[in-house]
């Protein structure tokens, strides 16, 4: 079994010093956990997997195929493969599980998440 705590996940996150913590990877699925801080800049490009995001904890606004949305902890916003998507008009940080399918960067070679 694999089990994890968001509080154990965003000590290691901290620790690490990068806003993306991948937590589980499977050639079927990723999960990660990403941080964006109140005012942070959200630089990710489109992912070549599809992706769906659960924020946690915080508020902010996302931006999916140009429209945007407001989301706080709750908020589930699901992003097709090679959609363009960002987060802005961040007020509280956000911490957001991440959840691809295939796992993240399986048909691409670099990670999308900066």
């Amino acid at each position: 079994m694999k089990a994890f705590e968001v509080s154990d996940l965003l000590t290691q996150q901290k620790a690490e010093q990068r806003p993306y913590l991948e937590f589980i990877r499977q050639s079927s699925m990723s999960l990660g956990l990403y941080v964006l801080p109140a005012g942070g800049v959200d630089r990710q490009k489109p992912h070549t997997e599809d992706e769906a995001y659960y924020v946690v904890s915080g508020r902010g606004v996302v931006n999916v195929a140009g429209e945007d949305r407001p989301v706080q902890a709750g908020s589930i916003v699901f992003v097709d493969a090679g959609v363009e998507h960002f987060f802005h008009l961040i007020d509280e940080t956000l911490h957001i599980l991440v959840f691809f399918a295939p796992a993240e960067g399986s048909r691409r070679q670099t990670n999308n998440h900066g």
